[in-house]
């Protein structure tokens, strides 16, 4: 890999394509790839390009906020390593790749594993990892500009992730949340498809709901009652709730964002993935994105979470609080942002990775993907094995969490 300029690494370039493929390539000229370390050396615009409508983690000026506050580098054991395809002056394709020395904010777990790998002697990190680091979020790995070559730029950037992990000597590749076509495509590259699941609100696709109570009038009666209870308590404690976006909050809201945060995670024994200064990025420059549910006591925000919203789709990330109240959590974790779902016609919520407690609050089972390629041939065969034999566990867990749902059966 020949080094270009700081931070910049080349490929190679060719004019040539595959004759199999199944669309014409006239619209591309020399084709580069490159590897880069900062988010920061891409233009802004030429990035966004790529990123799609509904991704606001995808965004340069998210992840140029987690390489400049530090949560992400050298420090945190997680370095950019993103994969670049040019044709010519125009960037027509992107996988957001990290090496990573450790497993910590995937959500896609694989400690047993690296555990397993270590008692067998064999290396399993560094890695290599296409995803948003510490974002349980799905969204395309495989970024392709519109109207490029869709099986061109797709074989190109694969072919830089392989020439990176060859590069850096990873023990294996895995893009995590990954929509699922590029599971199965990748599948079909020598990656194991894996599954998992997490629970989503899914708007309705033919008549979207027109308010919170149509939601509701969709549940079985014990359901509704218990929801509507649960929002007259949150609102039974004095507090004044609001919904702001970030660029509404004031700098207290702000530096109250990044408490609320820094108490769940102590709270919980949780790793700070998140730098103090993550949230000064944020204010600065991606502060449209973000969406926060609060409560004050009087002028003093007393709990809140931190969302993103792009699009069609809204995503809930952090809670905390300075005070324990009942039923809070869930009016400002979901039905404030459901609520805001309908409202503003999103079609989708994705609220975070795990929670059974979600379906009751009418959050449904929603498949995630992600594909992995393990180098050493015998730990591939058993985490292979391993991934088949979970894949059945989960679709299980999928039609076990159908029969508990809160909705009524309709014909």
């Amino acid at each position: 890999m020949q080094q270009l300029a700081k931070g910049m690494w080349h490929l190679g370039s060719t004019t040539t394509i595959s004759p199999d493929r199944r669309r014409p390539a006239a619209n591309l000229g020399a084709i580069a790839t490159e590897v880069t370390d900062r988010i920061t050396s891409i233009p802004a615009d030429s990035w966004n390009a790529l990123a799609g409508d509904d991704d606001p983690f995808l965004e340069h000026g998210f992840l140029a906020a987690l390489e400049e506050s530090g949560s992400v580098g050298p420090h945190a054991g997680i370095v950019p390593r993103l994969v670049l395809v040019r044709d010519g002056d125009r960037l027509v394709g992107a996988v957001p790749l990290y090496l990573k020395s450790n497993s910590y904010g995937e959500f896609i777990f694989d400690w047993a594993w690296a555990n397993g790998a270590q008692r067998a002697g064999i290396r399993y990190y560094p890695k290599l990892v296409a995803a948003i680091p510490f974002t349980p979020a799905t969204g395309r790995r495989l970024l392709i500009a519109p109207g490029a070559n869709v099986d061109e730029v797709r074989a190109r950037l694969l072919a830089g992730v392989r020439a990176v992990a060859d590069q850096e000597r990873v023990s294996s590749v895995h893009f995590l949340f990954c929509t699922e076509d590029e599971a199965d495509w990748l599948a079909e590259n020598a990656f194991a498809r894996r599954l998992s699941m997490q629970f989503h609100w899914r708007n309705r696709a033919t008549q979207p709901y027109a308010s919170y109570e149509d939601f509701l009038s969709e549940m079985k009666s014990r359901h509704r009652k218990q929801l509507r209870h649960e929002r007259e308590i949150a609102t039974s404690h004095g507090l004044t709730l609001r919904t702001l976006t970030g660029t509404e909050l004031d700098a207290n809201t702000w530096r109250a964002l990044r408490d609320f945060y820094d108490a769940n995670a102590n709270k919980h024994g949780a790793h700070h993935y998140l730098t103090p200064s993550f949230f000064d990025r944020m204010k600065a420059t991606h502060a449209h994105r973000l969406v926060a549910t609060l409560a004050f006591r009087g002028d003093r925000p007393i709990a809140g979470t931190i969302n993103f919203e792009k699009g069609r789709h809204l995503y809930g990330r952090y809670w905390g609080c300075l005070e324990e109240l009942p039923m809070l959590h869930f009016e400002l974790c979901y039905h404030r942002l459901i609520e805001r779902a309908i409202e503003r016609g999103y079609t989708r919520f994705e609220a975070g990775a795990q929670g059974e407690h979600k379906l009751k609050r009418g959050l449904t089972p929603a498949l995630t993907y992600s594909a992995h390629l393990i180098h050493h041939p015998q730990l591939r065969a058993s985490i292979n094995d391993f991934i088949a034999r979970e894949a059945e566990a989960v679709l299980a867990e999928v039609r076990g969490y159908a029969e508990l749902s809160p909705f009524r059966v309709t014909a």
